[in-house]
């Protein structure tokens, strides 16, 4: 990757660590669709006029497919971001 050659070794485990909690975060959003809030104040009886049945959101499956797939995208995002630059040779 261009954008990484000129980042020293340090500044890439960095960008690799930032972007594992981005995918995090993500992952996260994702995995929550369909849940709806049901807790904290806005779960207060009185305030709330729809009712959630439990296990409501995305099914068991598709929450760990999107996990599977989302640290799949970081593994080869990290494996391009930490090897070594073009014209550099392995060390050894």
């Amino acid at each position: 990757m261009p954008l990484t050659d000129e980042l020293s070794r340090a500044q890439r485990v960095v960008v690799v660590i930032a972007l594992g909690l981005a995918l995090g975060a993500t992952g996260t959003y994702l995995a929550g669709l369909g849940s709806g809030t049901g807790i904290g104040w806005y779960a207060y009886s009185p305030l709330t006029t729809t009712l959630r049945p439990p296990g409501t959101g995305l099914a068991a499956w598709l929450r760990l497919i999107i996990w599977l797939v989302l640290i799949g995208l970081w593994a080869v995002a990290a494996i391009r971001v930490l090897r070594p630059p073009a014209g550099q040779g392995r060390p050894g």
